[in-house]
């Protein structure tokens, strides 16, 4: 008899009836909610919770959000682990994230300018001043979520997602809540985040919206609705503040807000099956700080429900501890879509983005560009998806702009210096001025010495921009005669120094792109009025003034420009390059039988942190003319301490303003940065230079240095710009000297 037949047949209904009684298992298992409450950083708790019921092995079937509670929801629903949350959010720097600090590298060249030289930046409209709706616009919260989220970004409807979602925002127009389900996930969470004053309200669907926590931090009722058979709650909502504890008005008013909420949680608590309430009134909405603790507060309140949670605990493994996320390294941008576009063009925009289709480029530089972009300030909101493209190789950047409505900014600062002494600056800046896309600057310089900046703009972002530039300097110093005068005259006058009072107006004409891609390329006309007289030197009657240069001169210039530094004043990486070209071809004025001559200089520099303290910055450059060499007004002069010298004065420690003269010149120095507090420094530095005429034809160039100079700082970084104070000592003069500056330099 042949029994295998039968031995299969009864194999078969074996595992039919065992696989029969699985399904029914699994049917019968109670549907288990999860909702996650609102709290700022305190919010942070979620993930320790998480991580305890991923190690029971708890199977969740429904995520809710609101606000925070939303954000670590939603990542958690896309098929993060609680583990996974942890190791991400060790790594979040939030002071970025919330303030919306963009790197300095971000800003374009002409902007950055701007951004380093300006105290106070009051916006206005219709002559009345505007504030912004929040202190941050979420670009960089943004950002992060939607590279986290981007594996699930092509679902729109949330019970779509590994585990289904869907969080509460609130209408800031009717003060009802809103139920977002469907759409952009990054959009949805964001709205359900924004935090009034923090961040700014989201638009989904026509609809303004704001934090649900407004209206709904706790959304047990929407969630039971989903057909949850067991809800897990987690709780870190402030309770009522002690009268010992409401000594401000905005813990006053915090505490009027939580009326509603503590009261609604009353019900809600008898709603929940388990209810998880971490200890968290140590921490307040901002404690990012103290995430580890506050994620540790979390697990340990979880824990301490371990009987109600492993009665729940589903013999599968979580679906979260199935999923392997894979990391984007690079992305390929197939077509771009922007809407909202009125002001400005759509070049501008793709220029700032720095994004050419079909071109697959790092993630890094994607993110880049969209910073270039926002640091632009051109936009209150720049919202954008990822979408699958049609022929499914790379991504559709779908993106809405909502442009910035104030284009008229008033803008102040303070600054003394041991040049120009005491000056208080005064900008009118005012966007599409006259077309899209430009922007008019002009600074009013007051104090001891009168200037002014007249910048005008027109960005055409990958192609050539059109741009004017007027600058008027002018200040009085005891300098070296040897600028200005010959040796000749110097020995038959016996003069070493001398009183000048030098005016400088420098007007330009230029086109500029962008070159490689970080490079700024510029190549353009220039006229210069340069008067310097001296009352040192007797005029031709004893009340005139002795003229020494009052000319007119044409040139044409080119600029190629390379700057990644973190920070102007305290590198702490990056690289910075400086090449320009002037060629003087016509002269007017005093100049006596002009000859053409040209000037060429650059400047290159390397900073690299040694540690989280401590900087190097290393700094090169040299310049020489060529052609006639006769007219020495406009000859490299090194000596003080400063930024945005004009002409070619060089600064050089050890040696004060324009002591060292000639038609060439060589210079290195290193710079030792200790920031030993956040925003106080201790510098330790040294320059080394030649400097003389001709020394590239005489080889004195690459000879050991004629001069020295070293110095020791102190400064502070403040809301008006460093406050600084140098003592230099210079081998050769065996003397000190001390530099003091106050404020950003303009």
């Amino acid at each position: 008899m042949n029994l295998k037949p039968i031995i299969l047949t009864l194999f078969l209904i074996a595992s039919l009836s065992a696989k029969a009684q699985n399904e029914v298992k699994e049917n019968t298992r109670p549907k288990v909610g999860l909702v996650l409450s609102g709290g700022g950083a305190k919010g942070l708790a979620h993930i320790g919770v998480l991580k305890v019921l991923d190690s029971l092995g708890v199977k969740v079937d429904y995520v809710a959000g609101t606000s925070m509670g939303s954000i670590i929801g939603a990542l958690y629903a896309s098929g993060y682990s609680g583990k996974q949350l942890d190791s991400i959010f060790q790594n979040v720097d939030f002071d970025t994230i919330i303030n919306d600090d963009l790197p300095r590298s971000s800003t374009a060249f002409s902007e950055r300018d701007n951004m380093e030289k300006y105290a106070v930046k009051l916006p206005f409209e219709n002559f009345k001043i505007k504030l912004p709706s929040a202190l941050s616009r979420g670009h960089n919260t943004y950002s992060l979520l939607l590279k986290l989220l981007i594996h699930v970004n092509t679902i729109n409807d949330f019970s779509k997602l590994p585990i289904p979602f869907f969080c509460i925002a609130t209408n800031i127009e009717n003060g009802k809540q809103v139920v977002l389900d469907r759409g952009n996930l990054t959009q949805s969470i964001m709205a359900s985040g924004a935090l009034p004053s923090l961040f700014q309200p989201v638009t989904i669907n026509n609809e303004i919206l704001i934090d649900g926590g407004v209206v709904n931090n706790y959304p047990i009722d929407e969630l039971r609705e989903k057909g949850m058979d067991v809800i897990i709650g987690v709780d870190v909502q402030d309770g009522l503040a002690a009268r010992d504890d409401l000594t401000s008005a905005p813990e006053v008013l915090l505490q009027i807000n939580n009326f509603r909420t503590i009261n609604a949680m009353k019900t809600k608590v008898k709603k929940t099956d388990i209810y998880i309430k971490p200890n968290i009134k140590d921490f307040n909405v901002v404690s990012f700080d103290q995430g580890n603790d506050i994620i540790e507060s979390g697990r340990y309140a979880a824990i301490t429900k371990l009987s109600g949670l492993k009665k729940v605990a589903s013999s599968k493994p979580n679906i979260n501890q199935k999923i392997k996320l894979k990391r984007i390294d690079s992305v390929t941008i197939n077509g771009v879509k922007i809407k909202g576009l009125e002001n400005y063009t759509r070049a501008y925009v793709l220029g700032k983005l720095k994004i050419k289709k079909k071109k697959k480029v790092s993630y890094r530089d994607f993110t880049k560009g969209l910073n270039n972009l926002v640091a632009t300030n051109n936009f209150d909101a720049f919202e954008f998806e990822l979408k699958d493209s049609p022929n499914k190789i790379g991504y559709d950047l779908v993106a809405r702009v909502k442009e910035a409505q104030v284009n008229t900014f008033l803008k102040l600062g303070l600054h003394y210096d041991d040049l120009y002494k005491s000056a208080a600056l005064v900008n009118l800046t005012k966007k599409r001025l006259l077309f899209k896309n430009d922007v008019g600057s002009l600074d009013i310089i007051l104090g001891d010495n009168i200037r002014y900046n007249f910048d005008y703009l027109i960005d055409k972002g990958f192609y050539w921009s059109v741009g004017l530039r007027s600058r008027y300097n002018q200040f009085n110093k005891n300098i070296s005669a040897a600028l200005f005068l010959e040796e000749d005259v110097i020995s038959n006058m016996g003069l070493n120094k001398m009183d000048v009072k030098l005016r400088d107006q420098t007007n330009q004409f230029y086109l500029k792109t962008l070159f490689r891609r970080d490079f700024s390329l510029a190549l353009g006309l220039e006229h210069k009025r340069l008067m310097i007289d001296s009352e040192t030197i007797p005029g031709d009657t004893p009340d005139e003034e002795f003229i020494i240069e009052s000319s007119d001169y044409l040139s044409v210039f080119g600029n190629l420009k390379f700057d990644t530094y973190d920070n102007k004043y305290f590198p702490k990486k990056g690289v910075y390059f400086n090449g320009g070209l002037n060629i003087y071809f016509n002269g007017s004025g005093i100049v006596d039988d002009f000859e053409e001559f040209s000037i060429a200089k650059a400047e290159v520099g390397y900073a690299i942190g040694v540690s989280d303290k401590i900087a190097l910055n290393l700094r090169s450059s040299g310049g020489f003319k060529f052609g006639d060499k006769s007219n020495k007004s406009l000859d490299f002069a090194l000596g003080g301490y400063g930024n945005n010298f004009i002409n070619n004065f060089i600064p050089f420690l050890g040696y004060d303003f324009i002591s060292l003269s000639g038609n060439s010149y060589v210079k290195a120095s290193v710079v030792a940065d200790f920031e030993f507090i956040k925003h106080h420094h201790i510098t330790l530095e040294g320059n080394w230079a030649n400097v003389d005429d001709n020394i590239f034809d005489t080889g004195e160039w690459f000879t050991l240095p004629d001069y020295r100079g070293y110095a020791i700082g102190y400064a502070i970084e403040t809301f008006l710009g460093p406050v600084q104070t140098k003592y230099s000592y210079s081998p050769e003069q065996g003397e000190g000297t001390l530099f003091f500056n106050v404020g950003f330099w303009f």
